[in-house]
């Protein structure tokens, strides 16, 4: 299980030193929501704050983009050194366009879905991308309520792979902690974000082994 600190949790006037601190507490990526007030109902930062904190780390940049045209933004985000970018099947882009756009631009692509989107709307691109995050919270805002009931959908995703044969990673995000990254596990996510559970946590290198022992501890999906 790979841990990616979600920087929405963080302290945004020390998010150098921030991410610092993630990356000294056994992080494996980090995770950047960005955010237009437009596609959803909050503004975070865009490519010149991330292009200002990229040398802070040698950790991929998981690169979230809630914005309404991701399409128009691909070159901005790899040029501030993206290293993964997910857009949503939900915005406006052509979802094809863009994941070739990422791709030519030697990014790893990924599709995001909303609770309210099924698993099936990533099915006709699996083959073209790297990853699937899907949604435990409705995005816009950090520390909700996680959402049990979304994580069918990674069961739904990897038998699909299966019979596909694509290599796709799955990513999770939203209220994930101790009380819930066990259960992640077991619907077989690879990834999750965690915002609140390490920034806030008094010790956040004990606070991300503790989650990946969790994790590792995981039985045999009851979703397959």
């Amino acid at each position: 299980m790979k841990i990616a600190p979600s920087l929405l949790s963080c302290d945004f006037a020390a998010m150098g030193s921030e991410i610092q601190r993630m990356d000294r507490s056994g992080a494996d990526w980090m995770h950047l929501d960005v955010m237009d007030a437009h596609f959803v109902p909050n503004l975070t930062f865009g490519a010149p704050v991330i292009k200002a904190v990229r040398a802070y780390t040698d950790k991929p940049f998981d690169v979230h983009l809630m914005i309404s045209d991701p399409l128009k933004y691909i070159d901005d985000f790899a040029d501030a050194g993206a290293d993964i970018i997910t857009f949503h099947v939900e915005s406006d882009s052509d979802i094809k366009k863009t994941i070739k756009k990422i791709r030519d631009r030697g990014i790893m692509p990924g599709l995001v879905i909303k609770p309210n989107t099924p698993a099936s709307a990533v099915f006709p691109y699996l083959e073209s991308i790297d990853l699937v995050l899907i949604m435990t919270v409705e995005p816009g805002f950090g520390g909700q309520s996680f959402m049990s009931d979304m994580l069918p959908k990674a069961a739904e995703i990897r038998r699909e792979c299966e019979r596909l044969g694509a290599d796709v990673l799955i990513e999770a995000d939203g209220g994930i902690g101790e009380a819930t990254i066990a259960q992640t596990a077991r619907a077989g996510v690879d990834v999750c974000v965690a915002g609140t559970a390490v920034f806030k946590a008094e010790d956040a290198a004990k606070a991300i082994a503790e989650l990946k022992e969790l994790a590792e501890c995981r039985q045999e999906s009851s979703f397959t």
